[in-house]
């Protein structure tokens, strides 16, 4: 997916190659933690996860959303953001049992965001893709709530694939919202710039890797 964003991340920031990474990183971190289930590994695993989701806040997050007291200073948005992760980060060691929970709570921010910015779209890509992701969530969600809170009963159905199946969910719901917040953040700046959603390895395939192209310049008078 990083070379796939390559021409994107030449235009929008270079930056946008550090949430690649770090949604490698949080792959061999979680692979880790689910080889060993060790204290280790989970701080590994969420931590990771954290700070993939600041780099996204740092890189997509439109500005008209910012605190209101930062105006829509992005580098001063990104200090608050890397503070406040630095902080969750120190906090996670003191209660690792919620960390999981909390990780989860930032999606409805997240959605808040998304949904304001279906409302104010009339484009059908985006519009999709937001509407693709929103599921793909759900399903990944309800599939870990359902492994955590009801691990007895699946126990008793021999049914142990609940988390295999969150995981497997919510990395494919991953490239879905990378490319939906890259849309977003497009319409505010990168203005003159049209991007269109492609996938790989063809468009013409019902599945794909959906990644954004840059198709040509249009100047504002």
């Amino acid at each position: 997916m990083m070379f796939l964003m390559h021409p994107y991340a030449q235009k929008r920031s270079r930056y946008v190659y550090s949430v690649s990474v770090l949604f490698m990183v949080v792959g061999l971190f979680s692979m880790y933690f689910h080889m060993t289930l060790s204290f280790l590994g989970q701080l590994l695993d969420e931590i990771s996860i954290l700070w993939l989701l600041a780099s996204g806040y740092s890189i997509w997050m439109p500005r008209c959303y910012f605190p209101t007291f930062l105006g829509e200073n992005r580098p001063q948005f990104v200090c608050l953001v890397v503070v406040t992760t630095l902080v969750s980060t120190f906090l996670s060691f003191l209660k690792p049992t919620v960390n999981a929970y909390a990780l989860n709570s930032i999606a409805v921010h997240i959605l808040y965001i998304v949904f304001q910015e279906y409302k104010k779209t009339n484009n059908k890509e985006l519009r999709h893709l937001i509407e693709v992701s929103v599921v793909l969530w759900a399903f990944a969600l309800t599939s870990w709530i359902s492994d955590r809170f009801l691990c007895s009963f699946w126990q008793q159905i021999n049914f142990f694939y609940l988390h295999s199946i969150w995981h497997v969910l919510i990395s494919i719901t991953f490239p879905y919202g990378m490319v939906t917040m890259a849309l977003v953040d497009a319409r505010y700046e990168m203005p003159d710039q049209t991007l269109k959603v492609r996938y790989w390895p063809r468009d013409t395939w019902p599945v794909g890797l959906p990644y954004v192209e840059i198709i040509g310049d249009h100047k504002n008078c």
